[in-house]
């Protein structure tokens, strides 16, 4: 005697008979009722194990699926190829753009990276290595490459350097802390808190303790109830004050900060020279006869054969891939070249105190910048010794 569909099987809610009666009728849902039948989708969507069924994060389900599916169709003609190449990179930026401007963290994008590496090397070791034109050493040293590369993704993804959190029972400790302002990159510090958020993250986090006399200002975080040290920041998306804050990075999900700012930047030198490598044999094979880059663009047997095309069509994807993570490299490069993290520069950019240079790349403050050489050399110090409080936290 209940209403029933098709779509039920996934998520029996009187929302979606709603929605679904409404959608006939064409008439618009009511506020909320897609979230509630996403929410309701995604608890109902698990596996079944020995333990009881394992829910599973429907944010890991689209790149395993439509991948392949996207990247075969592109194979079968050279204006397919065209067309889902071209809408992939926008499709993922607006779902980038979505959940940023939403302050969700997503396991979406570290899916598509791994996965898109394991397919990769799927079609190489499938339909490039049997052409019989790439040697086995050069299938060991492309092995070694993606060994190193996710070795120093998982270094990377441990503790960025997260301020641990006071418990209940603690109070902040203000001894020894002069009666100026605490240098921190966050706030702008010159008065009551700010409302407004910057790369995600609250804004104007310094105020006056109640048990400190007039004038004394403290770099605090309301929302982990600590004081925090020099250029450390608040992220909103892990919800966590992290030392040497340089940005939350969607790829890894998680915050690149003092702990783990060296094995990001290691895991995308290795991503980069591997996949440079590969997309090398795999042009080498294809397009026998020319260089990489003029076989890039140019590619007459590309399309004679299926195997060719999905090849091709492979490397066409890892150069986009490639291209947009070396911008990444480039800028991470720099900023350390003139020790100012990403958080800095915007926060530089926003404030109007920081100096454009080489064409926009970089943002110098010019508040930490000591000289090629002293900035490298305190990067690679990073992690080395425990954090302690330092000259560089006080003005």
């Amino acid at each position: 005697g209940q209403r029933s569909h098709l779509a039920a099987c996934c998520c029996d809610c009187q929302e979606l008979d709603e929605g679904c009666d409404r959608w006939l009728a064409c008439k618009s849902l009511p506020p909320g009722a897609l979230e509630s039948i996403a929410d309701t989708i995604a608890d109902r969507l698990r596996v079944p194990w020995f333990s009881g069924a394992v829910k599973i994060n429907v944010s890991l389900v689209p790149p395993l699926v439509l991948l392949p599916v996207l990247l075969h169709v592109a194979a079968l003609h050279f204006l397919l190829g065209l067309l889902v190449l071209t809408s992939l990179p926008v499709v993922v930026l607006w779902y980038y753009y979505l959940t940023h401007r939403r302050k969700e963290r997503t396991l979406f994008f570290l899916s598509l990276g791994l996965f898109s590496l394991g397919y990769m090397y799927y079609v190489f070791l499938q339909e490039v290595v049997p052409r019989g034109h790439v040697q086995h050493s050069q299938v060991v040293v492309l092995t070694c490459g993606l060994i190193l590369m996710l070795v120093a993704l998982s270094r990377a993804k441990k503790d960025p350097g997260y301020l641990p959190i006071p418990t209940g029972n603690e109070k902040p400790s203000y001894q020894g802390l002069p009666s100026r302002s605490v240098r921190g990159s966050s706030s702008g510090l010159h008065g009551a808190a700010s409302s407004r958020a910057v790369n995600g993250e609250a804004k104007g986090y310094s105020r006056m303790a109640a048990d400190e006399p007039e004038g004394v200002k403290k770099d605090w975080c309301t929302k982990c109830q600590l004081v925090r040290p020099a250029r450390a920041g608040h992220c909103r998306l892990c919800g966590r004050c992290v030392r040497r804050l340089d940005h939350h990075c969607v790829w890894i999900n998680s915050c690149v900060g003092e702990q783990n700012h060296q094995a990001f930047i290691l895991a995308l030198s290795f991503f980069m020279l591997t996949s440079v490598y590969g997309i090398t044999l795999t042009l080498h094979t294809v397009c026998r006869g020319r260089t990489p880059f003029v076989a890039l663009f140019y590619c007459p047997g590309a399309y004679s054969d299926y195997s060719s095309a999905l090849s091709f069509t492979c490397v066409w994807y890892c150069a986009i891939v490639t291209a947009g993570m070396g911008y990444i490299l480039l800028i991470q490069l720099l900023n350390i070249s003139y020790n100012v993290t990403e958080r800095e520069a915007r926060l530089a950019l926003r404030d109007n105190t920081g100096r454009r240079l080489l064409g926009g790349l970089v943002i110098d403050t010019g508040q930490y910048n000591r000289g090629f050489l002293c900035n490298w050399g305190h990067f690679l110090s990073l992690g080395s010794s425990p954090p302690q409080r330092s000259a560089e936290d006080i003005v």
